[in-house]
């Protein structure tokens, strides 16, 4: 039995009455309160949940996870979502089960409540609300108490237990109808069985029809029954007024005349109510000492077990092939034979020593107690002592046996009743391993141990063997007290076997072997089934979920297809085929009881829920597999966050910060060992996105980033480009100034030349020259003067003004070169170039080029070509050329050419346009090489006139 109590949370002793919600819920009424249990936890609905009583009988669980509260004083509630509501039903409703509780009949969702003794009416409760119908009957003085309310003939069962009459009343029709049966109470009912009791007798019932009632059988309890209760299974349980609970272990139905006596359970306590829930497991609420329960594999074993009086703790057990012999905790024992009934054997009266190791065969019994080994006499029922503190025994020859001490390893004659000593040091354990050795098991190592010569060698270092075993030829198991099992043969260790093979507990107490590749391991944690395979073993483990009286396993023996097992609450026995036939998950589901998003808690959702992300998300769960008492945990993961399960023990699981998007909240049940729910449990949910999180927002805010970026940007952009513009107006204002004074300079410069050559012709007297000089003067003035207004000028105009300015310096310099202007018909004569520019280099090819000629009459050509998008300008003489006189043209005094080089300059500065100037001889071999300059004049737009240079 498992026993609830406060220390478990249970904060009430006195218990009424059991019930089973549809998620396995269990609900107990109680003087504090109602309580719910979900197998781990007990969750408390008193006072500061809302109710106005917490003296609470009963309860029912209705389909719509609705729980109609029942208190004592009928101020009736309903608790839904997990809110308490009170009913405020009117005081007629109240006064009608003052003294007492209503008898209820349930049909879905819809209660029928009426009371125990002559009902007035019948009150119908659904969804919060109460009705009633009214019970016409006469009662006439009667005193009738209530069997039933069949609501689907509505048709009401009372008894009259004095004179053993049963009054069926129809609540349309308004008739009468009696039956007659026994005298007496009615103890409990269930659909159409009914218990009636008569002194200390009871009385079952079956409703063959609507006014017919058959007796199945009577039953001398030989007790007082003050309660009882008809099980799911239709198996009768009856209350016993001093203590306990009478168990009847057939179906009502399946009852013969003479039923088998019933089992006696908790004789200790008084029981008031049984449950038997939806997995069979059984469930005891008592008067003051809280909650037992035992589980459906283990009353099916206790209740079936053929072998009664059996809750010794079991410290040891052996066999030969007609016993079973138990040792236990204190100085007793007991012999099992073949016909399954337990002797018990009382070794010393006054002492409570403790069964280390036992041993039968025949007649001869040895219980090896911690501080004394007794031999018993089965037959003659006698006890021999031998003082010796035992640490183990071990089966030698057919007539000997090992006895291995505290000071030695001795061995026993079962014939002669003699000992004699093989080794004189302490040993834990000895197996026969050869014909003259044995291995010999100390606190820390195994040792080969030669009886003759009685020489010991090392075997294997380490090991601390609890048990040592044969499995078949050359191969030997070992149990071990740290290190799990130890699989070897005379070469040394073959396999180990621990946790990471799925061994449930690595401290071994005993090994039995069952066949050649399998074996039994008995722990403190259950016992292991273990097969040998080429790979990894293959492990079953049974424990108190799967029937085991207790956990403590100290030993197990084999007898055919039946395995005893010796625990600290008594003996199991067990079916080996059906225990390996034991399911391999749990017949129960993970229940959500409740989801917390966005500080928002839902009870039980069964939709997918929705909120806001950056809050938490809190699951809280449920895994109501009872078998497992409390040793549960969860295994989880949320589909769509993260594909990795996670294990916790806690029934609350929190998320914090889930990023938006939709999930699946996924988790299974795992129970004692591990074992999983048959099934998963899952609720979808949405994490929704806050305003700033969508994709509209985010679209928006980037929109807008980038448009501010691209407006910071273009501000600064503009704003350079401003100070650009500004810098290069200041700069084009400058150049535009040096440019005007660059042409103050030339007109100056130019006259200047001029009136020097009149000023000559004057000097000659030679008056027509002067003439015709000042004529052509006149011209060029004007046209000087018109030019150097003008930034640019068209190519027709500039040819015209440089073949009038040649004239004049041929009249001037009598005839002394002749020119030629020739103007490519690739080049378009309305194109406008720099005004002014030609002229310097024209006037500087006739100054310093025609003087030093002597042999030949000198010439300048000026022509204009188009090459690849560029206008080439090329003034050519064949005077002496540059290198005449050692100088470069940057490095020549000429006034004009200075200006014309500085000319250049402004106007790429002003106009942003490319003018390069080159000046190289023509040929070097000759006296007089000649000297060209190229102007070259990238493409440009005019933005005033549109013309093209």
């Amino acid at each position: 039995m498992v026993h609830y109590s406060e220390a478990d949370g249970l904060n009430s002793s006195y218990t009424y009455h059991l019930r089973q919600d549809q998620n396995g819920f269990i609900w107990i009424g109680s003087d504090n309160g109602l309580f719910r249990f979900d197998g781990k936890d007990f969750k408390q609905y008193g006072k500061a949940e809302g109710l106005k009583n917490i003296d609470i009988i009963s309860c029912e669980p209705l389909p719509n996870n609705e729980i109609f509260i029942l208190p004592f004083l009928n101020d009736f509630a309903y608790l839904k979502n997990g809110r308490v509501i009170n009913l405020d039903l009117n005081d007629h409703l109240k006064n009608q089960f003052s003294g007492s509780i209503p008898k209820i009949t349930r049909n879905g969702n819809r209660l029928y409540l009426y009371g125990t003794q002559n009902p007035r009416n019948i009150f119908i409760y659904e969804n919060g609300k109460v009705k009633k119908t009214p019970v016409l009957l006469e009662y006439k003085n009667r005193k009738l108490s209530t069997l039933q309310y069949d609501f689907s003939t509505q048709n009401l069962y009372l008894n009259e237990s004095a004179t053993g009459k049963v009054i069926i009343y129809n609540l349309i029709s308004g008739q009468e109808k009696e039956i007659r049966i026994d005298k007496g109470n009615m103890i409990c009912e269930k659909g159409d069985f009914f218990v009636f009791q008569d002194k200390l007798k009871i009385t079952v019932y079956y409703r063959s029809g609507l006014y017919q009632m058959k007796k199945l059988y009577s039953y001398d309890t030989k007790e007082y029954i003050f309660y009882g209760v008809i099980d799911k299974n239709n198996k009768l349980w009856l209350n016993i007024q001093n203590g306990g609970v009478l168990y009847f272990n057939q179906a009502l139905s399946e009852q013969k005349k003479d039923p088998e006596p019933p089992v006696k359970i908790l004789s200790d306590h008084v029981i008031n109510n049984v449950l038997v829930d939806k997995a069979d497991n059984v469930w005891f609420n008592s008067r003051n000492s809280g909650i037992f329960f035992i589980s459906k594999a283990l009353f099916s074993n206790h209740i079936n077990l053929s072998i009664k009086s059996n809750t010794e703790y079991i410290k040891a057990i052996a066999k030969d092939s007609e016993n079973i012999i138990l040792g236990h905790n204190r100085s007793s024992g007991a012999i099992i034979g073949k016909n399954s009934k337990i002797q018990p054997i009382i070794l010393d009266k006054n002492d409570k020593d403790e069964n280390k190791s036992v041993y039968i065969h025949g007649n001869v019994s040895i219980f090896g107690l911690a501080s004394k080994i007794i031999i018993h006499d089965i037959a003659q029922n006698k006890n021999t002592t031998l003082d010796y503190s035992l640490k183990n025994i071990v089966p030698y020859t057919s007539d000997s046996v090992f006895f291995c001490t505290a000071h030695s390893l001795l061995v026993y004659d079962l014939r002669t009743r003699k000992t004699s000593s093989l080794l004189n040091e302490r040993v834990y354990n000895v197996l026969p391993y050869t014909k003259d050795d044995l291995l010999v098991g100390s606190f820390s190592d195994l040792y080969k141990f030669n009886i003759k010569t009685g020489k010991k060698t090392l075997f294997l270092k380490g090991y601390y063997f609890t048990d040592l075993k044969k499995l078949r030829n050359n191969l030997y198991v070992g149990a071990t007290n740290l290190n799990g099992i130890i699989i070897f043969n005379d070469k040394g260790i073959v396999k180990k076997i621990d946790k990471k093979d799925g061994l449930i507990n690595e401290q071994i107490k005993k090994i039995e072997v069952e066949n050649s590749n399998t074996l039994w391991a008995s722990t403190n944690s259950g016992i292991s089934r273990i097969e040998l395979t080429a790979n990894k073993p293959l492990i079953t483990h049974l424990t108190q979920t799967d029937g085991l009286p207790s956990n403590a396993v100290s030993g197990c023996v084999i007898r055919n297809d039946t395995i005893f097992i010796g625990t600290s609450k008594g003996l199991g026995i067990f079916a080996i085929k059906k225990l390996l036939a034991q399911e391999k998950s749990i017949p129960e589901k993970v229940i959500i009881n409740s989801v917390t998003i966005e500080n928002n808690e839902y009870y039980q959702p069964n939709r997918p829920l929705s909120g806001h992300s950056n809050h938490h998300v809190i699951f809280n769960l449920s895994f109501p597999d009872y078998a497992s008492q409390g040793k549960i945990s969860y295994q989880y993961k949320v589909e769509g966050l993260d594909d990795t399960w996670q294990v916790s023990s806690s029934p609350k699981i929190i998320f914090n910060s889930i990023p938006p998007g939709k999930y699946v909240f996924r988790v299974y049940g795992l129970g004692y060992n591990g074992k999983p729910s048959y099934t998963s449990s899952a609720l979808a949910f949405e994490i929704r996105p806050r305003f700033w999180q969508t994709w509209w927002f985010r679209l928006t805010l980037g929109i807008c980033t980038v448009m501010a970026i691209i407006t910071v940007i273009s501000y600064q952009l503009q704003k350079k480009r401003n100070k650009k513009l500004e810098k290069i107006y200041h700069e084009k204002k400058i150049a535009e100034l040096e440019l005007q004074a660059i042409k103050a300079q030339i007109n100056p410069h130019f006259i200047y030349n001029c009136l020097n050559s009149i000023k000559y012709l004057l000097f000659k007297e030679d008056y027509q020259e002067t003439e015709n000089y000042l004529d052509s003067f006149s011209q060029l003035i004007r046209k000087t003067l018109h030019y150097s207004e003008k930034t640019f000028i068209p190519v027709e105009e500039e040819a015209e003004y440089l073949s009038l300015y040649m004239n004049m310096e041929k009249l001037r310099q009598d005839d002394l070169f002749d020119y030629e202007i020739h103007i490519s018909e690739s080049v378009d004569k309305k194109w406008v170039i720099p005004s002014l520019l030609i002229q310097p280099f024209v006037e500087n090819a006739i100054k310093h080029g025609m003087p030093d000629l002597n042999v030949v009459k000198g010439f300048v050509k000026v022509s204009f070509d188009h090459r690849d998008s560029t206008l080439c300008i090329t003034i050519e003489d064949n005077g002496p050329g540059i290198r005449a006189k050692n100088r470069s043209v940057a490095d020549t005094d000429s006034f004009g050419l200075k200006l014309s080089h500085k000319r250049i300059k402004t106007f790429q500065q002003l106009f942003e346009t490319n003018i390069v100037l080159t000046i190289n001889n023509i040929n070097e071999k000759q006296t007089y090489p000649g000297t060209r300059i190229k102007i070259y004049i990238s493409p440009y737009e005019n933005k005033n006139t549109g013309l093209h240079h």
